[in-house]
């Protein structure tokens, strides 16, 4: 009888529980590494969130400077356009004395230094009896109106514009010179830059010693100056032909005082060297601020919103400028002149104005619609649907023109080419001018031939049918 005695029961190897010390580190450091890699993944992405909103932010500030820079570069163009150039300056001052405003306050002050030299009020007392000295005001007063009546209309003339164009022109040069520092008659006699209404003086006393001779005394031999050349002795032959002395400052208003000479001077030589820098820098920051911006889209939508706000924000500011100055003119003839002078010289500039508001709304709009939101999409969506629709009438309709056309014509073409008749009559009533009239004549003459061919493709249609 074979007899089996078991073993004992098998204990784990020693190198077990060493194996599980080591997995257990593995995994913790497996932990650890994991751990590590969230950290920098969590540290890159707040870089890269931080990153993307300094260029949200930088680009945001660097177009709202490029707006403000450009309606600052389109005054300064403006201003070194119209104010620095001679001839820019005298075709934009030229319309002024065709204004009411501006005709009305130059002939009262052209009046009144006229009344004021000539002693008008003493030569009437002088000519009239003394118990008639009772007249003399009504009669200075009436005198007085129809004199500046006589300005008014010698202002408004066109025998007076050539004058008028000489003198702006003379004195804007003087100027220039002063400022530029090449005018040797300011650095010598430290002279103002004035607008000298001698020569309008000189045509209203032409036009006075014919109308009035006796106010004078005698009838006036005067240059004639209707070409707007100016004789340098203007003032001593006035002077001789009135039998007066004129002051020194004798119709003539200041438009430049010597004595701030050197701050214009450095004003505008700083203002010529800053503005070509400001058209080169706004263009730089448009460039700088798109490069940076992540989305140029919304980049372009600031930028055409911050050219509405400058645009606005300048405007208001010249106009509380330009209020400011009036302010400072007498209320009445004056101020309202001057009112008027100011938007002719600055109506230019109005209109850029208008068109960078109008820029920024179209830039805004633009960048707007091309864009990700609900109603752009809906709006690119029903748009495509409308053309598409047209489209499919456009067809549908010259499709049966081309069919039905040529035969309607030719039924109704005497009616059509009478209607043509009357409509072109109507509008060259309606509109006057030549140029009106030649398109008039050429549109008709396009519309008679036209129903006159389509008529006839029609009768041959019907006959090739027959």
């Amino acid at each position: 009888m074979t007899t089996s005695s078991a073993g004992p029961p098998p204990t784990p190897a020693a190198g077990t529980a060493e194996t599980n010390e080591t997995s257990t580190e593995d995994v913790a450091a497996l932990r650890d590494e994991v751990t590590q890699l969230r950290a920098k993944l969590d540290n890159r992405g707040q870089r890269a969130f931080a990153l993307l909103a300094f260029r949200r932010v930088t680009a945001a500030v660097l177009i709202a400077v490029t707006a403000l820079a450009l309606v600052a570069s389109v005054i300064g163009l403006w201003g070194a356009t119209t104010t620095l150039n001679t001839n820019r300056w005298v075709s934009t001052v030229a319309p002024l004395p065709k204004d009411p405003a501006v005709a009305t306050a130059i002939s009262q002050y052209t009046t009144d230094q006229l009344f004021g030299s000539l002693d008008v009020d003493q030569r009437l007392r002088d000519a009239l009896p003394p118990r008639a000295d009772f007249i003399v005001g009504p009669l200075v007063g009436q005198l007085h109106d129809a004199i500046e009546k006589t300005v008014n209309r010698v202002l408004q003339s066109d025998r007076f514009q050539p004058v008028w164009i000489e003198l702006n022109r003379r004195a804007h040069e003087q100027a220039m010179a002063i400022i530029n520092g090449t005018s040797t008659v300011v650095q010598a006699q430290a002279d103002n830059v004035r607008i000298d209404l001698l020569p309008l003086i000189n045509q209203v006393l032409q036009l006075l010693s014919d109308q009035l001779p006796t106010l004078f005394g005698k009838k006036l031999t005067l240059p004639d100056i209707s070409s707007g050349e100016i004789p340098p002795n203007l003032r001593s032959r006035v002077e001789d032909a009135l039998g007066v002395s004129l002051p020194a400052n004798f119709a003539q208003f200041t438009i430049y005082d010597a004595g701030k000479l050197k701050v214009v001077q450095q004003t505008v030589v700083t203002f010529k060297r800053g503005l070509i820098a400001l058209v080169a820098g706004t263009l730089l920051l448009l460039v700088l601020a798109l490069l940076i911006s992540p989305r140029r889209r919304r980049t372009v939508l600031q930028l055409g919103l911050w050219l509405v706000v400058a645009a606005v924000a300048v405007t208001a500011t010249l106009r509380a400028v330009r209020g400011q100055v009036l302010q400072q003119i007498p209320e009445g003839v004056y101020r309202d002149g001057a009112a008027a002078a100011i938007s002719i010289v600055t109506g230019v500039l109005r209109t850029r104005g208008v068109q960078l508001i109008w820029l920024g709304v179209l830039l805004a709009l633009i960048a707007y619609l091309v864009g990700p939101g609900r109603i752009p999409v809906w709006l690119r969506q029903h748009v495509v649907l409308w053309a598409r629709a047209a489209g499919r009438w456009t067809r549908q309709g010259y499709r049966a023109v081309a069919s039905r056309g040529p035969a309607l014509t030719e039924r109704h073409l005497d009616a059509l080419r009478i209607g043509g008749l009357v409509v072109a009559a109507v509008l060259a009533l309606i509109l006057s001018s030549w140029t009106a009239l030649l398109v008039i004549l050429i549109v008709l003459a396009a519309f008679e031939i036209g129903v006159t061919l389509i008529g006839r493709g029609g009768v041959r249609a019907s006959v090739g049918k027959a």
